[in-house]
């Protein structure tokens, strides 16, 4: 009887936290949905009381004008390079010091990690003036170099790959050693295979921080087609007389992307997050 009784009491408490879970769902894609569909309406709809939960009359022109009177195709090029380049070099740069951190045993490697994550600690606002300055004298104001390179080698990403390069066993690594292979090809042979899943995860982290990256990208990219998504977007923003439902089609457009992304690596993005979770 006490067996059936405590089956009947998760059973309803899986209903409970399934109905909890499915309203939170709801209250967080509440507004996408209301982004994307004010985006269809007239902009008088948008700021309508009370307001239509569904366009009564549904547009496209907003997304036409976007496309047409700005350049957002070259945003949207703009955003996807520099984030997807960034990505990929700091990827490959965390996870070289990452393991080189946590498998090479040189002298002052825990002091040398401890000041570099440190930097963790220092927002990048303090280094804007500074680093704009170095990025001026190098030419690179305007160029995709000056976007992408100060982004290049992040403490984060090193912090986020150590930790599962130090839960990879050394002993694949002196059995690979002991078959003739070399440290490069221990690296990139069987240590990055084995944290794929923290290199997903990376990914889509370092992704959305880049795509989103406002100020640093405003700084940089002076030029209108020189920027970015979120930057060009937010130019719409500041008319005297907004069209919000024009806005909303541009934040609709600068949102698709990262949607996507996320859709594409959740799986990695998940087994990243939860792969400490579980001790074997």
């Amino acid at each position: 009887m006490s067996k059936s009784k405590n089956k009947k009491k998760l059973e309803r408490f899986d209903v409970i936290s399934n109905v909890i879970i499915f309203l939170l769902a709801i209250i967080n894609l509440f507004p996408l949905y209301w982004l994307f569909t004010s985006s269809l309406k007239n902009s008088s709809d948008v700021v309508k009381m009370p307001p239509d939960w569904w366009p009564t009359t549904i547009t496209f022109s907003n997304y036409a004008d976007v496309f047409q009177s700005q350049p957002a195709l070259r945003w949207a090029f703009n955003s996807v390079y520099v984030s997807g380049v960034t990505t990929i070099v700091v990827i490959i740069v965390g996870a070289m010091a990452a393991y080189a951190f946590s498998k090479i045993n040189f002298k002052g490697s825990t002091v040398i990690f401890i000041i570099f994550v440190s930097s963790l600690m220092i927002p990048k606002e303090i280094m804007i003036v500074p680093l704009f300055r170095i990025i001026q004298q190098f030419g690179m104001v305007n160029t995709y170099s000056g976007m992408i390179w100060p982004n290049a080698a992040t403490a984060f990403g090193v912090f986020l790959l150590k930790g599962f390069f130090d839960a990879t066993p050394n002993a694949l690594r002196e059995a690979a050693r002991i078959d003739g292979a070399g440290e490069w090809k221990t690296f990139t042979r069987i240590m990055l295979p084995i944290v794929k899943p923290g290199i997903g995860a990376l990914f889509i982290l370092n992704f959305v921080q880049v795509w989103n990256d406002y100020l640093w990208q405003s700084v940089v990219g002076q030029e209108k087609n020189m920027k970015t998504l979120m930057v060009g977007t937010a130019t719409l923003m500041q008319d005297l007389n907004p069209n919000f439902a024009y806005k909303m089609a541009g934040a609709t457009v600068a949102a698709i992307p990262m949607l996507l992304i996320f859709l594409v690596f959740q799986r990695y993005f998940t087994q990243g997050m939860t792969a400490g979770a579980v001790k074997e």
